[in-house]
């Protein structure tokens, strides 16, 4: 697997797809890696060129001391473009990575083709600052085994854990393997995200993905999302909570896949004219 410095850190990579077709960047989740995206990747790789990477602290990543904050984020996936040579990607992100994705369709919008923020957040009032403190704090002291279990019961919904099929203990072994840097660091921006506002200025096309059952990143929250990217699209998935590409596949390839190929395919037609 290949590795490349981003901000004084090695960051771990991958890149599928044929060459000279449109970029496609995928980000994980809190407490994921690369391999999130799988099941997305096996679907699309005959027609686009996609780059895959470990967030900072995650996966194969260099995992530095916290705290991190979404600029920081944001500037990680500015940089590996560079170091690629991708002037322009059209963006899938989960959770932490929709975040992430959110800022850089704000921040940097001439990089940005289109945007699918899934299952993620851009405000983070009281509440929610708080509930990550606990966890914080129960990582400080066991490590992220020591969240294993409560993580996995906000992200599936019960019939899906009760089922405990193999991409239950897959998912597991990536919450295990992150590293307490990563997660705390990665907490600690997800506290301080005050996007809702500033996504008004979004001008990309834009795809917001839900679960039905999302406890953090509510369907409440995809529509307020939604009220304020003008022209964005909002798909709620059923039997779904967090970590919906994982727990309903089917549905989260059927809204994702056509969004991108009606936005490469309209790029394609105005590029023509």
């Amino acid at each position: 697997m290949p590795y490349t410095a981003v901000n004084g850190l090695e960051f771990h990579y991958r890149i599928d797809g044929p060459d000279g077709a449109p970029w496609v960047t995928f980000s994980n989740s809190l407490a994921t890696d690369l391999h999130l995206w799988d099941a997305q990747v096996a679907e699309i790789e005959d027609r686009y060129r996609i780059l895959r990477y470990d967030t900072r602290g995650h996966g194969k990543t260099a995992a530095p001391p916290p705290p991190y904050d979404f600029a920081l984020l944001e500037s990680d996936v500015i940089g590996l473009w560079d170091r690629l040579g991708i002037a322009r990607s059209h963006y899938v992100g989960l959770s932490l990575g929709g975040s992430t994705g959110f800022g850089l369709a704000i921040n940097y919008p001439e990089r940005i083709a289109s945007l699918a923020g899934c299952d993620c957040r851009v405000t983070s009032p009281p509440a929610f600052k708080a509930a990550w403190e606990s966890r914080v704090e129960m990582v400080e002291k066991g490590g992220t085994a020591a969240v294993v279990e409560d993580t996995m019961n906000r992200w599936f919904t019960g019939p899906t854990l009760a089922a405990d099929g193999p991409d239950m203990e897959r998912i597991r072994t990536m919450i295990r393997e992150t590293s307490a840097n990563g997660f705390i660091g990665c907490a600690n921006a997800l506290q301080g995200i005050e996007y809702l506002e500033a996504a008004r200025t979004i001008a990309c096309p834009t795809l917001i993905i839900v679960g039905e059952n999302d406890p953090a990143a509510t369907p409440e929250l995809a529509g307020a999302m939604h009220q304020r990217v003008a022209g964005s699209r909002l798909e709620v998935l059923p039997d779904a909570a967090h970590i919906s590409n994982i727990e309903n596949p089917a549905a989260f390839n059927a809204a994702l896949i056509p969004f991108l190929d009606a936005v490469v395919a309209e790029e394609a037609g105005n590029a023509g004219q």
